[in-house]
C-alpha cells in the first residue's frame, strides 16, 4: 500500500512538473541559500602616507571569556601575530583567576588588568606590552563608570593608547540610556588627552557605525549596537578629530566584520557587525599603515584587530 501510494504521488508530480517546468525551478532557485560572501584581509602595508614605516603594532581582541579563550588557543594566534602591545576586553577573569599561560608570558613582561568591582566573570580588559609605558591609569575618572573595569590608559612617549570595552546596550535597550551617558562621558575624557598627546583608542566600542558595518541594517535599527543614538555617540567621536583607521583606508568595503553571534552558524555564513576599532587621533593620520580586520583567528565571538602605524 505505501509503495502505491508513492508511486502515485510520484506520478502526479511528474505530471504537475511536466505543466509547470518554469515555476518549479522558479520555488527550487529561491529555496538555495546565497553563498555567503567573505572578507579577504589583503596584505598588510607597512608604510604610511608619508613614506615611514610603521615601527608599532597593536593588536585588539574581545576575548569573551580569556580563560575559555587560552584553553581555545587564543594565545598561539597571538604568538604568531607578536603585536608590540597586545589589548583584550571582555576578559572575565579576576586577577587571581588569571591562566598561568597568560600570566607567565615573557614576551610581555608588562601586563596590565582591569577588573569589574561589583560583578564577578564580567566585562574587564587587559593590556600586555613588550616595552613599559610611561604610566598606566584604569577607568575614565567617573565612579559610576569605572567600577565596571572598561578602561586602561597607557602613555607613550608619542602618544596615549586606550583600550575599552564600551557599555552594551543590553536585551531590550535596558541599558541605553547609561550607555549615552557613558559615550558623553568618555568622549569628554578622550578629549582631554587628545590635548596633551594625540591617542589611539582601540576596543569593543559596542556599535556598528553605519550600515555597511553590518549584514543586516533594516532589521537592526531598534537593537543594541546599531540605534540611532549609539550611532549619533560614535558620529560625534569622530566629528571631535577621531578618525575610524579603517573605514580611512577602505572606504568602501563591504562584509568586513569584527563579530558573529554564535547562533545560526553567523560566521560561516558571514552575517556579522564591525563592532571593534582603532581610533586615531587625525595628528596620528599621516603614520596610519594599516588597519586590519583577521577574522580568520577563532577563539571567541569576536575577531582580532590589528593597526600597523608608524608614531
Amino acid at each position: 500500500e505505501p509503495v502505491r501510494n508513492q508511486r502515485n504521488q510520484e506520478q502526479v508530480r511528474i505530471r504537475r512538473n511536466n505543466g509547470h517546468t518554469a515555476s518549479a525551478k522558479k520555488t527550487k532557485k529561491a529555496k538555495e541559500p546565497e553563498a555567503p560572501i567573505l572578507y579577504e584581509d589583503p596584505p598588510d602595508k607597512m608604510t604610511s602616507k608619508d613614506g615611514r614605516d610603521a615601527n608599532m603594532k597593536i593588536t585588539s581582541w574581545n576575548v569573551d571569556g580569556l580563560r575559555a579563550w587560552v584553553k581555545k588557543k587564543g594565545l598561539d594566534w597571538v604568538r604568531e601575530e607578536a603585536p608590540d602591545v597586545l589589548c583584550l576586553q571582555e576578559t572575565k577573569c579576576g586577577e587571581k583567576d588569571l591562566p598561568a599561560e597568560i600570566t607567565s608570558m615573557p614576551e610581555y613582561p608588562h601586563k596590565y588588568w582591569a577588573v569589574s568591582d561589583d560583578k564577578q566573570g564580567y566585562s574587564g580588559v587587559a593590556m600586555l606590552c613588550k616595552t613599559e609605558p610611561i604610566n598606566v591609569t584604569y577607568g575614565i575618572g567617573k565612579e559610576e563608570h569605572d567600577k565596571e573595569g572598561r578602561v586602561i590608559t597607557a602613555e607613550f612617549p608619542n602618544f596615549y593608547l586606550v583600550t575599552a570595552y564600551v557599555p552594551n546596550s543590553g536585551r531590550g535597550l535596558v541599558r541605553l540610556d547609561y550607555r549615552k551617558t557613558w559615550d558623553v562621558d568618555f568622549q569628554a575624557y578622550l578629549s582631554e588627552l587628545d590635548m596633551q598627546k594625540p591617542l589611539v583608542l582601540c576596543g569593543d566600542l559596542n556599535v556598528a557605525h553605519q550600515e555597511i558595518d553590518l549584514k543586516n541594517p533594516k532589521g537592526n535599527k531598534k537593537n543594541a549596537g546599531f540605534t540611532p543614538e549609539e550611532r549619533e555617540g560614535f558620529s560625534q567621536l569622530l566629528s571631535n578629530g577621531f578618525v575610524d583607521s579603517f573605514r580611512e583606508l577602505y572606504p568602501d568595503q563591504t562584509h568586513a566584520y569584527s563579530f558573529w553571534t554564535y547562533m545560526m552558524n553567523s560566521r560561516g555564513k558571514n552575517v556579522g557587525w564591525r563592532l571593534d576599532y582603532f581610533l586615531l587621533s587625525s595628528g596620528l593620520l599621516p603614520g596610519l599603515c594599516d588597519s586590519k580586520i583577521r577574522n580568520q583567528a577563532m577563539g571567541s565571538d569576536h575577531c582580532p584587530i590589528t593597526l600597523h602605524i608608524a608614531v
